[in-house]
């Protein structure tokens, strides 16, 4: 199997960096959701900047969550114009925790970090969390990892949930 393993900072540089050249897909599964930042020149920008540039590139990009993001991050949705962007797409399942980056069919990572700051963003050793994941290329792996996330995306997990009475709207795509 095609795999390595990574901790902390190396996550940023592994796969985070490196998911920001998608081609044709980037897929994310978070519990939660920070305005994340990453590096940029000299600099750090919010992750959103780079996704409504890959969206308008025709990459197609899907954000499937938990719980309601952070305020920073749905003002920078916002301020970067990704509302309503047909290529990019957020739903949010209460009962999602996975942490996956599935990019072009190609790669993905499993692992323990959300998609936050002190999970994958660009944070210095002393603010971020202890992290760990997988990266691999195995298409055997990278399979099973799609079809897990297109079960939740796609509905197919809904009914045999047992929490649909309490769920608020399965599925939701915000409106913001």
């Amino acid at each position: 199997m095609d795999a390595r393993f990574l901790v902390n900072a190396e996550i940023h540089r592994e796969v985070v960096t490196p998911m920001l050249s998608a081609k044709r897909s980037l897929w994310i599964a978070s519990a939660n959701l920070k305005d994340m930042h990453v590096a940029s020149g000299r600099g750090f920008r919010s992750v959103l900047v780079s996704f409504r540039a890959m969206a308008r590139k025709g990459v197609e990009i899907r954000v499937l969550h938990a719980a309601v993001p952070s305020e920073s991050y749905l003002h920078s949705l916002k301020e970067e114009g990704l509302v309503g962007v047909p290529r990019f797409t957020m739903r949010r399942c209460p009962r999602v925790h996975m942490k996956c980056v599935i990019v072009d069919g190609e790669w993905c990572f499993l692992g323990s970090p959300n998609l936050t700051g002190a999970g994958m963003g660009a944070k210095s050793d002393t603010r971020r969390n202890f992290e760990i994941g997988i990266l691999s290329r195995d298409a055997e792996l990278r399979r099973g990892v799609e079809r897990t996330f297109l079960d939740v995306w796609e509905g197919r997990a809904c009914k045999p949930c047992g929490r649909k009475r309490s769920c608020p709207v399965p599925l939701e795509e915000p409106d913001f």
